[in-house]
């Protein structure tokens, strides 16, 4: 009987921190603000993810969120930037930041954008397509400048992947954790482990199913960046772009902040959000 006892008790704990880890409160589509973060070095998934976002984006439950879109929030890893400049004028217009060519600047116009959600008591949401460096300074400067904000009850992080945790300056890394609330997903790149699958070397459908003009445009552009700098000069090899199939793995943090992780793989996500 003890024996039973202990391992009803095990089986409620284990039960109850996978759904500490795994549960949110809600995304706010009236005041909450998304920030979609892009490191764009050394890999071209993130001109896919880019593509991807402004098709979710493009799709009328998700219309009204607001969002702006950051290029360069790398870390210390190492290799070559991947240009997405052109790519990003055409899919957000001006609703993003070049950390790259400028990071403070940066910084304090997207720290704007987030004291403007704050002081209207929306939340913050960190897609950390990316390291968490500058989410780091981010948070920092948000605390001298409120600090009567609680930044880890106002602002939410989500990061997928282990490399991305690896290549972030540890000191960085672990700032962001204690003053922000953290969350780490299954990675994207797999299916089937609780959140969406969106890497597909084998996938080439994506053509017929974007049924809106511009959204082609953007996914053609983003398609042909990845071609022109995967592999090439020392940057990340992605064999999945190399075979000729997509990888938006990183819009699964996306996918998770708006409510619908659910999500199987690349197959459903174009099925749903392509038309």
């Amino acid at each position: 009987m003890k024996n039973s006892l202990f391992y009803l008790c095990f089986l409620l704990s284990l039960s109850l921190s996978h759904s500490t880890i795994y549960s949110q409160i809600p995304f706010n589509i009236k005041k909450d603000l998304l920030l979609a973060q892009f490191d764009c070095k050394t890999d071209v998934d993130d001109l896919h993810t880019v593509a991807a976002f402004v098709t979710l984006l493009s799709h009328s439950n998700f219309a009204k969120v607001k969002y702006h879109a950051v290029a360069g929030t790398y870390g210390i890893q190492n290799g070559l930037y991947v240009p997405p400049n052109d790519l990003f004028r055409l899919a957000f217009g001006n609703h993003w930041t070049d950390a790259h060519e400028n990071f403070q600047p940066a910084v304090a116009r997207i720290k704007k954008l987030v004291k403007k959600t704050l002081a209207k008591q929306g939340n913050v949401w960190i897609a950390e397509a990316g390291q968490s460096d500058f989410t780091a300074e981010l948070i920092k400067q948000i605390q001298a400048d409120l600090p009567q904000i609680n930044t880890k009850d106002r602002i939410h992080v989500v990061q997928h992947s282990n490399w991305n945790e690896e290549v972030t300056s540890p000191q960085h890394l672990e700032f962001v954790k204690q003053n922000a609330h953290y969350q780490k997903i299954p990675d994207g790149n797999v299916v089937g482990n609780g959140t969406p699958g969106f890497r597909s070397p084998e996938y080439r459908d994506w053509k017929s199913k974007i049924k809106n003009p511009k959204l082609l445009k953007i996914w053609q552009l983003a398609v042909d960046l990845g071609n022109q700098y995967n592999g090439k000069e020392g940057r990340y090899n992605n064999k999945a772009v190399a075979d000729g199939g997509l990888d938006f793995s990183d819009l699964s943090e996306i996918c998770w902040i708006l409510g619908i992780g659910n999500i199987k793989d690349t197959t459903e996500f174009f099925d749903l959000y392509g038309k």
